[in-house]
């Protein structure tokens, strides 16, 4: 969902142009556990990270559409302000990502 409480654009990324998409269906999921059974069952398709599929992709029980509009995803960014002093919480969260890098 986005901020306005509609529902997500797909935005797909090829060199020399994007392409923003409003797809309409039935099914709505708000997991990507969800989403990833709802395709293996054959109730459309999915855009997910490529990690969320699992052996899916491997085994051939999904196939990849789309390809050259779906760029490799380089991960995910933490921002956080440097100037106050972070959470116990926030701390935790920080040194168990740094640790799984390294891993």
């Amino acid at each position: 969902m986005v901020k306005s409480g509609g529902i997500y654009v797909w935005d797909f990324d090829q060199q020399g142009g994007d392409l923003n998409v409003r797809v309409s269906g039935q099914l709505t999921f708000n997991t990507s556990e969800h989403i990833v059974d709802a395709t293996l069952a054959g109730f459309g398709i999915a855009f997910l990270p490529e990690d969320e599929f699992g052996d899916s992709l491997a085994t051939g029980r999904l196939i990849r559409v789309l390809e050259p509009w779906c760029l490799p995803f380089p991960g995910y960014y933490l921002y956080y302000p440097s100037r106050k002093q972070p959470s116990p919480a926030f701390s935790l969260v920080v040194e168990a990502l740094r640790y799984r890098a390294t891993r």
